[in-house]
């Protein structure tokens, strides 16, 4: 018999271009403060993250610029900012990982996914990332092709 795959436990949005863009050196998870219509409207699938950007300011981490579709259901004086700041819940040891990684060695933190956990909670997930040249971009992008060609070769020879 199969098993049934969990409802609540799904990917919202996802970062596709940061890892084009940026060398991630590490990840983690933070869990996001969000209003009622705002969950609504992450269940109807209503997102996009890829201008987003964390940071941390006056010891807390925020999520910047991330989008959050209105939620059509609600009233208008109940509704939510689409790209309000979100405050993230990080461990203090984390937090202070993430302000030395960016104020010391200039690294950015980019967020990659957005999903629900299997409890159904909002999870983000976080990389610290150095920004790339573009020589190094052209590199990603040759070898993503020569794989590519390359698994297309063995199908074919197979």
């Amino acid at each position: 018999m199969m098993k049934k795959s969990d409802p609540n436990s799904k990917l919202i949005a996802e970062n596709r271009r940061a890892r084009f863009d940026y060398h991630i050196e590490s990840d983690l998870e933070a869990g996001i403060v969000l209003q009622g219509s705002e969950v609504k409207s992450l269940r109807n699938g209503g997102s996009n993250i890829a201008d987003s950007y964390a940071s941390v300011e006056g010891g807390e981490l925020w999520l910047i610029n991330g989008y959050i579709a209105p939620y059509r259901q609600s009233n208008a004086w109940d509704s939510h900012e689409e790209r309000r700041k979100r405050k993230l819940l990080v461990s203090k040891r984390e937090l202070s990982r993430l302000w030395n990684a960016t104020a010391r060695e200039g690294m950015t933190i980019v967020p990659l996914r957005m999903y629900f956990n299997d409890r159904g909670m909002v999870k983000l997930a976080l990389g610290i990332a150095k920004g790339k040249k573009l020589a190094d971009k052209r590199e990603t992008s040759a070898k993503r092709d020569w794989e590519r060609q390359k698994a297309r070769l063995l199908k074919q020879n197979g």
